[in-house]
């Protein structure tokens, strides 16, 4: 039994104040609920807020992205060890808006998605096809190559905390989200995609999210899918009443 991963992504949303409240609305609102994980990511300036509120309780801290060097001329970048020596669990790599505006491609999201599973960094590995691909009946091969370009070189062993989110690029803040049928169709294809590249055990335990206006009135029936081990929860998230209702579906 997969156990479902709840994660929040808040893009560029709330300061280190606005973080300390939303952490002191939310916990009374999930207080006990132990059937999944929860795991919010903010910005880079409220990681060391969300530690501080999250601390003693069972919800984890994430970054939203990761550089694959240890250290480096590289202005604007944060490294593994540099999120681990804060107490950050988990990392989210190649999301569709750093491909879309920041140039992201397989091969980095490769190279990421490594640096995070070397450094002991649970990656949450972003995959999905923008809407012509999907009209024109490509989501299948879209998904099966981003995610053999994002596993390359890499073994089953290491790749042990994997978790992949799928998230269809035309219903990410727009309102749109995929039916849950259709959801469940791409998640076959990305656990299919994860069998022959780390054999059959393997992708029977991966967890694969959705991704994609997740909201409270979709959330349970997106979570009833035997395919949907979770969600990657965007707008929705930056509201304590709106996300503790989901991770409650």
């Amino acid at each position: 039994m997969r156990k479902k991963l709840i994660a929040a992504n808040w893009k560029m949303y709330k300061t280190p104040d606005e973080t300390r409240a939303f952490f002191r609305d939310f916990f009374p609102l999930v207080v006990g609920h132990e059937r999944d994980e929860i795991v919010v990511c903010p910005p880079y300036i409220d990681l060391a807020a969300a530690l501080e509120a999250a601390r003693g309780s069972n919800i984890s801290i994430g970054a939203q992205n990761v550089h694959w060097k240890p250290e480096g001329a590289f202005t604007g970048e944060i490294s593994a060890n540099m999120l681990l020596s804060l107490g950050i669990t988990h990392v989210i790599v190649g999301h569709s808006e750093r491909r879309q505006y920041f140039g992201e491609t397989d091969d980095t999201v490769n190279l990421r998605l490594k640096a995070a599973l070397e450094s002991g960094l649970i990656p949450i590995c972003c995959v999905g096809e923008v809407l012509e691909e999907r009209e024109a009946g490509l989501t299948d091969d879209v998904l099966r190559r981003q995610c053999v370009r994002a596993f390359h070189a890499i073994s089953s062993k290491k790749a042990a905390k994997l978790v992949v989110a799928y998230e269809p690029v035309w219903a990410i803040g727009t309102g749109k989200t995929a039916t849950p049928e259709l959801a469940a169709e791409a998640h076959a294809v990305i656990r299919r995609a994860a069998a022959e590249i780390f054999g059959e055990p393997f992708a029977s335990q991966l967890r694969i999210l959705y991704g994609g206006s997740v909201k409270p009135e979709n959330a349970s029936a997106l979570m009833a899918q035997e395919e949907i081990d979770g969600a990657l929860v965007g707008g929705a998230s930056l509201e304590a009443k709106s996300f503790a209702a989901i991770v409650k579906y």
